[in-house]
């Protein structure tokens, strides 16, 4: 009796005060809407003008919401000029449609091209849809999609919303919705049905009419006349007699059959696939009444060559391949690769195998010493195996090139076109020059010619520009980053070969780098600055051998050898040369200084005649002036040109310097650091002008440190008095020391303050240690600034001028992403996406312009009609880089 008390005192408590997962997403879906202000009514708002849908902008918003654990995506499309507009209005009366009703009676914006496909349906300017958060997630049993649409009728009784919620049901590419709007005591269900065959008498007007009358139940008889728009569409998706976006491949050709294929120093651009899927056209009638037409199963009045209104829609492939944005993906992803020249070509072996030959030069030693034990495992049959397959297989590695000959030899016959025949040095140095000089003259007239200064990147008719065309098109078609290896190793020993034989590198600009230039093509020009002074010295050694020889023959003498440089310096400088016809090796030069130190200095006090015959590397008197301490002339003297430097070396040049400190001894020593070529003019200005002082130096170098007054003599004439500024009178004056310590000292026989030799091997070991990756990255701001240009030619071809604005910007982003030393990859990445884009653009408008037979060879009545369509360029242009549908009337 005891148990069954206890078990009749247990029973079930039920708390409904618990919400439901139905009930927490009905609140949900009324709190958005209620977010959004989507509540009230509507209706006051004025009826769409005529093609506001297609001229307007459609807006959405979303969130995301969660019945259980199923996601959820809440959005509101809407036209966003018909809200702005009509913002701020008066409540309406209560008996008024709800705004979606009046928007399905009005025919001013039916098949409305760039919207929803609900509003192509349904002609709504305002609506909400809630559909799966995932493609793969799909509403297909009948329960879940009452469930959702009852969840809808609550959220909108509960917020009194008059805007018509949709529910997305079946698989997404289906399309299919279902829907309510509710307002003023009246209700309208929205419903989608997809019949897999349409059934016979749906396929004329009279059939659709009659099951339309037969939906609607209405009881007034008779019926009033039904307004009817229709359109027919026909859908072209066959291009089979249109040719092919690219040149068929020619297989005779050095690029092997490759598509769209292109010589050296070009980059290819067009689409590999058909970027147009389909053409849609549809005839329109906009505006009918019932009974005007007749349409069933025997006879029809719809003719579509008679319908007033033909509009054309273009559906776009997704994502063609383009031969440019292929290219330059690959050459980005080359520029992030890690692997070092020795890796990419797998030189390993090849270092060990150096290391064997190296043991041989060892091999007499070792014979004469005494034998060591030999393993037995170095002499079983196995190891000798491994260690022949190992000498093979390294041979062959060696042996296996990755650019092929033939290829190697066209880049580098592309790359150094005056390599073709076999020149003097004096016909390669003009073979060299004049193309600069003239080219630069033609682009100064080009826009596109200074965009290499607004990306640091380099001309376009240089070698680095060349270069880099060479690289992207080998790294894409004969091999990848194997295959630049090889090409930039061959590169650095041609330079190496010119330098070796003063051979002037081709495509490069004379005089010192140019800083607004990319880092390697400063080098580069570095190390044609090398070759020229080192061609000059050779050439003033060979003039000064030949005159020495000659003179000697005739008088035999010393006193008229001593002359000849003096002859050579004005033969020379005549042509406008200084420090370039004067610098000699040191070698030459060296044992010389100081005995010529000795020997000019007790014949500087001397008389005139004696200053005279010493005086050396004088180039023209300066301004009529003549030295303070005699009547001699002041001579402007032959000086040496201040070093070339590359950015890098600058760099480095200033940090060393500023690590000095600002301490009196750091100050002092960066003082004389930079006093080298201060040092070098006073000993050029002590050989040209004998017997000179610091007065007349400072009277030539730096005018304003020399002050001049006028002053009263003891006889009462007026004379000019000069002296030395304040800051010279310093004691420690910088100029006061390098004077009392510098020699008597002509240009030609100074240290080099610009070490040609040592320079040139710097610049060749720099470039030889680049991995593929770091070529790859010197040369991308000129692969962009090839690419840049590129568009710009393709585009002023098609006349799209949405495309020409966005290639506008996008040179001004550039400029930002690629002078920064620490380049954002990312960044990057994300603007040669833009570049492909504009590449898909251009080439759907030149398919387009094909498929309609707009080209210049066929040009017709019939394609000036066709171009002369408002909406054609429109075709062309807005729709080219947004990828949607735009409309063209036809009368």
């Amino acid at each position: 009796m005891a148990a069954d008390s206890d078990e009749s005192e247990v029973f079930e408590i039920t708390d409904f005060t618990t919400a439901s997962e139905w009930e927490r997403f009905v609140s949900r879906v009324e709190e958005v809407l209620n977010d959004w202000k989507l509540t009230g009514n509507s209706a006051s708002r004025l009826s769409p003008e005529k093609g506001s849908y297609t001229s307007g902008t459609w807006c959405e918003k979303s969130q995301d919401i969660n019945f259980a654990d199923f996601k959820f995506y809440i959005t509101h499309h809407f036209l966003k000029d018909e809200c702005e507009q009509d913002e701020g209005t008066d409540t309406p009366k209560e008996d008024v449609l709800p705004l979606a009703m009046q928007d399905l009676l009005c025919m001013n914006n039916d098949f409305p091209p760039r919207a929803h496909c609900l509003v192509r349906w349904y002609g709504l300017r305002e609506f909400v849809v809630i559909s799966p958060g995932t493609n793969c997630e799909a509403i297909i049993s009948e329960s879940k999609c009452n469930l959702l649409l009852s969840s809808v009728s609550i959220s909108l009784a509960n917020c009194g919303s008059q805007v018509p919620m949709f529910v997305q049901i079946q698989q997404k590419w289906r399309r299919m919705y279902a829907g309510e709007c509710q307002g003023s005591g009246v209700r309208t269900d929205f419903e989608i049905v997809q019949l897999r065959k349409v059934p016979s008498q749906y396929n004329h007007l009279s059939g659709l009419l009659d099951i339309f009358k037969s939906k609607i139940g209405c009881t007034l008889f008779p019926l009033p006349p039904v307004n009817i728009a229709i359109r027919f569409t026909y859908i072209l998706q066959d291009w089979q007699q249109y040719s092919w976006p690219q040149q068929p491949p020619d297989f005779d050709t050095l690029l092997g059959g490759e598509v769209g294929g292109v010589e050296f120093g070009k980059l290819p651009f067009g689409a590999c696939e058909e970027p147009i899927s389909e053409l849609h056209l549809a005839t329109t009638w906009p505006y009918l009444t019932e009974g005007i037409v007749v349409d069933n199963d025997v006879y029809s009045d719809l003719d579509p060559l008679q319908a007033p209104h033909w509009s054309v829609r273009v559906k776009t492939a997704e994502n063609p391949q383009c031969l440019l944005g292929d290219f330059l993906t690959e050459f980005f992803k080359l520029c992030c690769k890690k692997e070092s020249t020795e890796e990419v070509l797998g030189r390993g072996l090849s270092e060990e195998e150096g290391k064997e030959n190296s043991d041989i030069s060892s091999a007499l030693s070792k014979l004469t010493e005494p034998t060591a034990t030999v393993p037995i495992t170095k002499l079983s049959v196995s190891n000798m195996v491994h260690t022949a397959r190992k000498h093979i297989r390294r041979h062959r590695r060696i042996d296996e090139s990755p650019l092929n000959t033939d290829v190697l030899n066209s880049v580098l016959l592309y790359l150094f076109p005056d390599a073709a025949v076999e020149k003097s040095s004096e016909n390669i140095k003009s073979k060299t020059a004049q193309p600069n000089s003239s080219e630069t003259t033609e682009q100064d007239k080009n826009s596109d010619y200074n965009l290499f200064l607004q990306l640091k990147s380099a001309p376009s008719d240089s070698l680095t520009y060349r270069l880099a065309l060479c690289v992207c098109l080998v790294n894409y078609n004969y091999g990848g980053p194997r295959a630049v290896a090889h090409l930039w190793q061959e590169f650095v020993l041609e330079l190496r070969y010119r330098l070796e034989n003063n051979y002037l590198i081709y495509g490069l600009a004379g005089g010192p780098p140019d800083l607004r230039c990319c880092l390697l093509h400063q080098k580069l020009q570095m190390l044609n600055c090398c070759i020229e002074r080192k061609r000059a010295r050779d050439e003033v050694r060979k003039t000064l051998d030949s005159s020495k020889d000659r003179e000697r023959r005739v008088s035999g003498g010393s006193q008229n050898s001593r002359q000849a440089p003096e002859s050579a310096a004005s033969t020379t400088t005549s042509q406008g040369k200084s420090w370039d016809s004067w610098s000699d090796s040191e070698d030459e030069f060296f044992e010389c200084l100081s005995d010529q130190g000795e020997i000019e200095a007790p014949q500087t006090d001397g008389g005139k005649d004696v200053s005279k015959s010493k005086a050396e590397g004088r180039l023209h008197p300066y301004n009529n002036m003549t030295l303070l301490n005699s009547t001699e002339p002041l001579y402007v003297p032959v000086t040496q040109e201040p070093a070339p430097m590359t950015e890098d070396l600058l760099e480095e040049q200033s940090e060393v310097l500023a690590k000095l400190g600002t301490s009196a001894e750091g100050t002092h020593l960066r003082a004389r650091m930079q006093s080298a070529c201060l040092l070098s003019d006073m000993e050029s200005f002590k050989a040209a002008n004998p017997g000179c002082v610091l007065e007349d130096f400072v009277r030539w170098y730096s005018p304003r440190d020399y002050v001049e007054e006028e002053v009263v003599d003891e006889k009462g004439n007026t004379v000019v008095k000069g002296e030395l500024s304040p800051r010279m009178k310093i004691p420690g004056n910088m100029w006061v020391e390098a004077w009392e310590t510098a020699r008597v000292t002509p240009a030609r026989r100074q240290r080099r303050l610009f070490d040609d030799t040592k320079e040139a091997e710097k610049v060749l070991h720099y470039l030889a240690m680049q991995k593929p990756a770091d070529v790859a990255c010197h040369l991308l701001p000129c692969m962009i600034h090839a690419a840049i240009l590129k568009l710009k030619e393709e585009e002023s071809v098609e006349d799209i001028p949405s495309v020409k604005k966005n290639i506008q910007q996008t040179i001004s982003q550039a400029s930002k992403l690629l002078h920064p030393p620490n380049r954002d990859y990312k960044k990057l990445e994300d603007f040669i996406n833009q570049l492909m884009v504009m590449e898909i653009a251009i080439t759907r408008a030149r398919s387009l312009k094909a498929k309609f037979s707009v080209s210049e060879d066929e040009k017709g009545e019939d394609t000036d009609e066709l171009e002369k369509l408002p909406s054609w360029h429109r075709w062309t242009r807005t729709w080219a880089l947004t990828g949607s549908c735009l409309d063209g009337a036809v009368k």
